[in-house]
């Protein structure tokens, strides 16, 4: 079972701010404390983890998604018409319309 997209989508940012959570217990335990060092070890390799799942994500996502890749007839320049060009017979309907008024 795959976790829902937006808790996968998260979970790089949860590893670094549980590694500056791990860096701040130790800086707040102080130096003094024997387990400090170890503390910030954890905290530097929790956000290390978290910035390396991230980068590793972002360079298997693919470039485009369908939905925002464009279409071929937008790349080849498609017609250039401004607007469609006018029939005979629509200019007669337009031009009775635009006497009526």
């Amino acid at each position: 079972m795959w976790p829902p997209t937006p808790i996968y989508e998260r979970v790089p940012v949860v590893w670094v701010l549980l590694g500056l959570l791990f860096n701040a217990t130790g800086l707040y335990l102080g130096f003094e404390y024997p387990l400090s060092f170890a503390y910030m070890m954890v905290g530097w390799f929790c956000a290390a983890y978290g910035v390396a799942i991230f980068a590793l994500r972002l360079r298997e996502r693919p470039k485009t998604s369908a939905a925002t890749r464009l279409s071929p007839q937008f790349v080849s320049g498609g017609p250039l018409n401004a607007a469609p060009a006018v029939s005979n017979s629509d200019k007669a309907t337009v031009t009775e319309r635009s006497g009526e008024q």
